[in-house]
């Protein structure tokens, strides 16, 4: 039996912020971003836009097409969460108005969340394979203005619907996996803004990933001349590409840089205009090569690479199912990417400077260009929710 990705769906913010701008206001070239790390645009959050709203936003198309009723088990993955004891996917299953009968938790272990949820899904799914699972993957990632990571910012949620006979991907058994306990990025919970050894983080990418192919090649006897295309996490696209070249020389694998290039660079082209998702950031990767690619990838094998900082690292693969183009939302991904609104640095900044407040008093925000869902207020500390479907 078969067991993935039945249906993909993608949300960002309906503003951004071209690097362009940001590079000005900073006095350094636009090129240490256009080129060095490869980003062009990061999508930012409006103040009345949250990982519920974005999450919620992402599920929508689900939703609307039924794809939710046999839904019993929902994972919510992030790494910015919204309160201490309250998972942020109960908010979701309510303005999804899924049905009660359904397990609900938060998963966080940074970047890696996601592929988490996506396994155990996939473990939920083989003990009951008439039903399905959602795995929601929420972030917006957060750096000090005028810091290394400025450039790196991005939100973005994806929602997976995990099944058997699925119509997207089907995930193969073998994965190889690494745990280590490093430093490499943290949030403390005192601290809105995350911090990171840029150096270091790299480097321990890159050793997880070693580490997690080895075992996945010995479960699996496969090499990487069995993959068709690749995915990878994406904190920024020239990292992405940076960790596979790095493994294909350690496996004296020869390839030119056109022909590494090629087998990555579909499933970076949305990343690039959104930023960093966290633990959303491979699964836009994918979305981004099923959905841009011109080639049919019905039948093909990608290598899959997940990496959540502190770190945990997975190596795993899926075949693309026949007729998966049938069963994306294409139209409505390219006209939400095609029509944000730009940002001015001023508009950035206060944005950035914005702060939910604290106090537990009530409070209203004004409502901005949002998905299906806005974070409309707070009440006695109670996060409030508003549904702007009619």
């Amino acid at each position: 039996m078969n067991i993935g990705i039945d249906r993909l769906s993608f949300h960002t913010s309906n503003y951004y912020v071209d690097l362009k701008t940001i590079a000005e206001a900073r006095s350094v070239d636009p090129e240490k971003y256009y080129i060095g790390i490869g980003q062009e645009k990061m999508s930012i959050p409006s103040p009345d836009e949250d990982v519920v709203t974005l999450a919620a936003s992402a599920a929508y198309p689900l939703m609307k097409d039924g794809e939710l009723d046999d839904v019993e088990l929902l994972l919510f993955a992030t790494e910015s969460g919204i309160d201490q004891s309250k998972a942020a996917g109960i908010y979701v299953h309510g303005l999804l108005e899924m049905p009660s009968r359904c397990r609900t938790v938060e998963l966080k272990q940074a970047c890696y969340s996601g592929t988490a949820g996506l396994q155990f899904a996939i473990g939920f799914v083989a003990r009951n394979p008439e039903k399905k699972a959602l795995v929601i993957a929420s972030d917006i990632a957060r750096y000090e203005l005028g810091s290394p990571g400025e450039a790196t910012q991005g939100c973005g949620a994806v929602a997976m619907l995990v099944s058997a006979n699925p119509r997207l991907m089907a995930i193969e058994p073998e994965c190889g996996y690494y745990t280590a306990d490093v430093m490499d990025f943290w949030r403390p919970n005192y601290r809105s803004e995350a911090l990171v050894d840029g150096k270091y983080s790299a480097m321990v990418y890159i050793h997880a990933l070693l580490e997690s192919w080895k075992q996945y090649a010995e479960l699996s006897n496969r090499t990487l001349a069995d993959f068709d295309r690749f995915c990878y996490h994406i904190p920024f696209t020239k990292m992405a590409e940076k960790a596979y070249q790095k493994l294909a020389q350690k496996l004296k694998f020869k390839m030119s840089k056109e022909e590494s290039h090629a087998l990555l660079e579909e499933s970076l082209r949305y990343s690039r205009i959104t930023g960093n998702c966290y633990a959303a950031s491979m699964y836009v990767g994918l979305l981004s090569l099923l959905e841009t690619a011109e080639d049919d990838l019905a039948g093909k094998r990608i290598g899959l690479y997940s990496y959540g900082s502190g770190c945990v690292g997975e190596f795993f693969s899926g075949v693309v199912q026949p007729g998966y183009r049938e069963f994306l939302y294409t139209d409505q991904h390219r006209n939400l990417l095609e029509n944000r609104t730009k940002l001015t640095y001023q508009q950035y900044e206060d944005i950035f400077n914005y702060g939910v407040p604290t106090d537990g008093g009530e409070y209203v925000f004004p409502q901005y260009k949002t998905g299906p869902f806005r974070f409309s207020g707070i009440s006695q500390h109670k996060r409030e929710y508003e549904s702007l479907v009619d």
